[in-house]
């Protein structure tokens, strides 16, 4: 499995507009092509995720993930804000860099988990943040992922 497989060019943002960590949520889940409906719902099931505790896993970068019916399919999403915004991160930093991931409860193929373990591993790498802030369009950060990811 790699993620490059799980990831398009439609689901990469490099410029949010979001200032604030609800914000940076509604961005996130806009880049998926839900109806307003859907992303209402997804929108409530994330801040829930987020109340129990931060998805800002630290060094800018946060993986805000739940499960929810709203998706027949595992579905991710990266974002990336040049300013920074705070999100309760462990580090108590603020994030720049944003992936996305939410599955159906019910996942026949199980890559929820696993996608969330590839993306925390390509994260920690310790020179991510630099090569993700010199990224210019989408498709450098599809190449980004084929390159460091297997």
């Amino acid at each position: 499995m790699r993620l490059l497989d799980f990831f398009s060019e439609d689901a990469v943002n490099l410029d949010l507009q979001g200032s604030s960590k609800d914000d940076i949520l509604l961005d996130l889940i806009a880049q998926l092509g839900l109806d307003d409906e859907a992303e209402a719902k997804l929108h409530k099931m994330l801040k829930r995720r987020e109340n129990l505790g931060s998805t800002g896993i630290g060094k800018g970068i946060a993986i805000p993930h739940c499960r929810s019916n709203v998706v027949d399919s595992l579905r991710v999403a990266f974002g990336r804000k040049k300013e920074g915004v705070e999100f309760r991160a462990i580090d108590n930093k603020p994030v720049f860099n944003f992936f996305l991931i939410v599955a159906p409860p019910l996942e026949v193929s199980n890559q929820y988990l696993p996608v969330l373990g590839k993306i925390a591993q390509f994260a920690k790498e310790s020179d991510i943040n630099d090569e993700l802030e010199k990224l210019t369009e989408p498709g450098q950060f599809l190449k980004l992922l084929q390159k460091r990811s297997s």
